[in-house]
């Protein structure tokens, strides 16, 4: 993982870009200047660590790019380029196949990845994953794009303003992220996910969206249970074997459900020494503390395992430091704990992985469950309430699924399209590269989406079961990981946190100007004096966040003008 940077048709440098984020590379950067264009990458190293710095040039070609390419070995095998690869680096075989095929190349890649190439027939090209793991930003300027692996860096480069759009601040009240290719940065827009996209003249030409979610939908494997149990382990076993390639320590984040313990049983299985595992838990009343449950199951696995705490003392430390690093906002509370398991475990790992994505592929959530009930019985479609009418049909027309799908296929699609991108992996990116960390998401993976998502809906949910099958497999597995045992959910106490200084912060909020652009002064203001409101926690960060991004305060003089100290 690293960050990467550009110029293309302008006369600019990228370095200003680069140098914003520095946190992504903490191993070094690089600026590379030709007639025209600028690139730069800042770089963690994951994969050759001598050789594989970027820009790299091969086969006539250049790319910068960030992420892994997780089937680089099998490409060069496959091509016959173990002779002609000059490094170790994941990204090279790709050059080679773009010499060999052009754009075509591009189908070929598994893995999380966003990179710029230049090929020897002149063409540039921007593409991102399709699931969106990898972030990638562009603003087209009067001569000339940008792109960086941050919209903040936009900002920093004094490329954009410090200012933040009327339907980014609304949407991050309403959904607690942001819709589409719009951010909440002025002129910042991501690449969708998916996306390939040609640079001609410095202006974007879209070419195609490769989905993440598999074209035919039917059931996959057939409907013998044995047969798909079989093809689910081997499906998850290959996908976390090639997630686990790096030269450097990897471990992976460990709570008390059943995602991350399948992760963690399948990285016991491959590996011969303890596989390390954090686990962060809540010392707070009335908090759902997951550490009992995660505890056991590291002892059944023999994990290295390694606990954290957050506290409310962590609550007012981090939140602020969260919300400068979430440049590309998301109000998500599971960005603290990650921020703060991130934290614990620089230093003795590179690599994490995590369970993100398990839910979505495999149907976890409850809202899936409600979705397939009838109204009579508490049935509704699973898409956000309470929120303003506008707002809901901008995410639709984003959710919007092809013919054909079950009721639960369509939800599960609307999930991969709005808020597993724009939310948990904006958190997951972020909060991890603040502290130098690649995050790897094993569940994420085109092998194992194509067999998810095909699978019979009684297979996903049955009774008040979500992830029915994974269930069924991890029962016979990691029995330790009481896969049947009711989900308890994942809560961050913030509601006690922060009302013993709500009437501090209803006081002060008013003055923070950016917040008038989502909502009037006084209701701000109300939103404090009403302990039941729910937007507290959201208006909150978005109150913090807007100091730093656009007003520019530190992160501590933002937490202080609108929550006072201790």
């Amino acid at each position: 993982m690293c960050g990467i940077a550009g110029i293309l048709d302008g006369e600019i440098s990228a370095r200003p870009l680069i140098e914003a984020m520095t946190h992504r590379g903490p191993d070094g950067i690089r600026v590379e200047e030709t007639p025209g264009r600028s690139l730069a990458h800042a770089r963690l190293s994951i994969i050759d660590l001598e050789g594989g710095w970027q820009p790299l040039h091969a086969a006539g070609g250049t790319v910068i790019g960030n992420g892994e390419i997780y089937n680089y070995l099998e490409l060069a095998d496959a091509f016959g380029l173990e002779d002609a690869l000059s490094t170790g680096s994941d990204f090279e075989p790709l050059l080679h196949l773009y010499a060999r095929e052009g754009p075509a190349a591009f189908h070929r890649l598994r893995g999380m990845y966003a990179f710029c190439l230049v090929g020897p027939d002149g063409r540039t090209w921007l593409v991102r994953d399709p699931f969106g793991i990898k972030p990638l930003y562009v603003m087209e300027l009067e001569t000339g794009l940008a792109f960086a692996s941050e919209a903040g860096a936009f900002v920093k480069a004094g490329l954009a303003p410090p200012a933040i759009t009327t339907n980014g601040a609304r949407e991050m009240l309403a959904f607690s992220y942001t819709l589409g290719e719009e951010t909440a940065l002025y002129g910042a827009r991501r690449v969708a996910p998916g996306a390939i996209i040609e640079v001609v003249n410095g202006r974007l030409v879209p070419h195609e969206i490769r989905p993440a979610l598999p074209s035919a939908a039917r059931p996959r494997g057939g409907r013998d249970e044995t047969a798909l149990l079989k093809q689910l382990d081997g499906v998850l076993e290959d996908s976390v074997r090639v997630h686990q390639r790096a030269d450097v320590p990897y471990g992976l984040f460990l709570s008390g459900g059943i995602d991350s313990a399948a992760i963690a049983t399948l990285m016991s299985r491959l590996n011969s020494r303890p596989v390390t595992a954090f686990t962060c838990g809540f010392d707070a009343p009335g908090a759902r503390d997951e550490r009992a449950q995660a505890e056991r199951v590291a002892r059944a696995l023999n994990l290295d395992w390694r606990e954290t705490t957050f506290t409310e003392e962590d609550f007012w430390t981090l939140l602020p430091q969260v919300a400068k690093a979430l440049d590309d906002p998301t109000a998500d509370y599971a960005i603290l704990p990650t921020f703060k398991l991130a934290q614990a475990a620089k230093g003795t790992l590179t690599v994490v992985l995590t369970g993100e994505g398990g839910d979505e592929l495999f149907g976890g959530y409850g809202r899936y469950r409600r979705a397939l009930r009838p109204p009579w019985l508490g049935g509704r479609p699973a898409e956000p309430r309470g929120v303003p009418p506008e707002l809901l049909q901008r995410w639709r027309n984003q959710a919007r699924a092809a013919a054909g799908l079950t009721r639960l296929q369509q939800a599960q699609y609307a999930d991969i399209a709005t808020w597993l991108p724009n939310d948990l992996l904006t958190k997951l990116d972020r909060c991890l590269m603040a502290h130098g960390l690649e995050g790897r998401t094993p569940f994420l993976d085109s092998r194992v989406a194509d067999f998810a998502f095909g699978l019979p809906d009684r297979f996903k949910v049955r009774g008040r079961h979500g992830k029915w099958l994974l269930r069924k497999w991890l029962e016979g597995v990691c029995p330790a990981a009481a896969p049947w045992a009711r989900k308890q959910g994942f809560t961050v106490p913030v509601e006690a946190w922060i009302a013993p200084r709500a009437r501090t912060i209803a006081e002060r909020i008013a003055d923070v100007i950016p917040i008038g652009v989502a909502i009037g002064a006084h209701e701000a203001q109300d939103v404090f004096l009403n302990e039941n409101d729910s937007r507290r926690w959201p208006l909150l960060f978005l109150a913090v966040w807007a100091l730093i991004h656009v007003d520019g305060a530190t992160p501590q003089a933002a937490l202080e003008a609108v929550a006072g100290t201790n």
